[in-house]
């Protein structure tokens, strides 16, 4: 009876820590199973996006290798903007940045044509693909790099204002009530833009298609002074007939710097273009071509 008594209360034991026990395994089971290991492979794709997004981009610009196999690329410029880009006496177009222009395409091994654009649309015909360049004594502005991918620097400029000698006017505080012309879309125009508290007090501004008409036009009575790049004004200057006509102030809008335009997005083509050109610097052909039409090398490393 004894052990008969003793082997229930065994048996009653053993349940009871059975029961006890269940709880214990059941949290550890839920434990083993929490979803962290399930989120881990979101997390690795997530991270991986940022370098596919610029293997996708490095991917797109196919730039250079269509210019490549085109074999050739298209130079936009105003044919009027002396000693820069225009046609010469003789019909042809010539000028320093067209000379410079096909030293690098003959480097690059391409061919080199050239197109004669209306400069207040400019960045319209680079856009729609008309031109693959522009390089024409093209001023780099932060207004233009939001429309153009540009090359380094590599020439200086200011935008002077010219006058007939005898005028009269000797600075810019001179202009008040008098007429002022600047080319339509330049950069001169930018700049006298840019001063509204000098523009205000001219008398009238004057928007020419080009510089050729506002010298004349200065040099007829028409107008009283020329906003205009220092390249172009002074080249003017020394090819008239009467170079004593005209003085340059020593007053001016800004100083300002020349680069090459290429569509956004088409870094590899410029970065071809902008190593030719490096070249061209460093091995002086660029100071040759540079002092045929300037006698001196103003050239700039950008």
């Amino acid at each position: 009876m004894k052990k008969l008594l003793i082997a229930i209360i065994a048996i009653m034991l053993t349940l009871s820590f059975a029961a006890c026990a269940a709880p214990a395994s059941s949290d550890d089971t839920s434990a083993s199973e929490a979803p962290a290991a399930t989120e881990a492979p979101a997390a690795t794709e997530a991270s991986e996006e940022p370098s596919e997004a610029a293997t996708d981009d490095a991917a797109q610009d196919l730039s250079w290798q269509a210019i490549e196999e085109k074999g050739s690329f298209t130079l936009g410029f105003d044919e009027t903007f002396a000693p820069m880009g225009f046609k010469d006496n003789s019909g042809e177009h010539v000028g320093f940045d067209l000379e410079l222009a096909k030293e690098v395409a003959s480097r690059l091994g391409l061919e080199l044509t050239l197109q004669p654009i209306d400069w207040d649309s400019k960045e319209l015909e680079l856009t729609n693909g008309n031109i693959d360049v522009i390089w024409n004594g093209l001023t780099i502005t932060d207004a233009r790099k939001e429309d153009m991918l540009f090359s380094n620097p590599y020439m200086n400029n200011r935008q002077i204002v010219i006058v007939a000698a005898d005028s009269g006017i000797t600075s810019i505080a001179d202009l008040a009530g008098k007429i002022v012309a600047a080319q339509t879309e330049s950069s001169a125009m930018e700049a006298i833009e840019a001063q509204p508290e000098v523009k205000d007090t001219f008398g009238e501004l004057i928007e020419s298609p080009d510089y050729v008409e506002a010298i004349m036009e200065l040099k007829q009575g028409s107008v009283d002074a020329v906003v205009i790049d220092e390249i172009m004004g002074r080249y003017y200057i020394a090819e008239d007939d009467t170079p004593e006509f005209y003085t340059v102030l020593e007053d001016n809008f800004g100083e300002e710097q020349y680069g090459i335009a290429f569509r956004l997005g088409e870094q590899a083509f410029r970065d071809k273009v902008q190593e030719a050109l490096d070249a061209i610097i460093a091995d002086g052909k660029g100071a040759e071509i540079s002092k045929k039409w300037f006698n001196e090398d103003i050239l700039i490393v950008g």
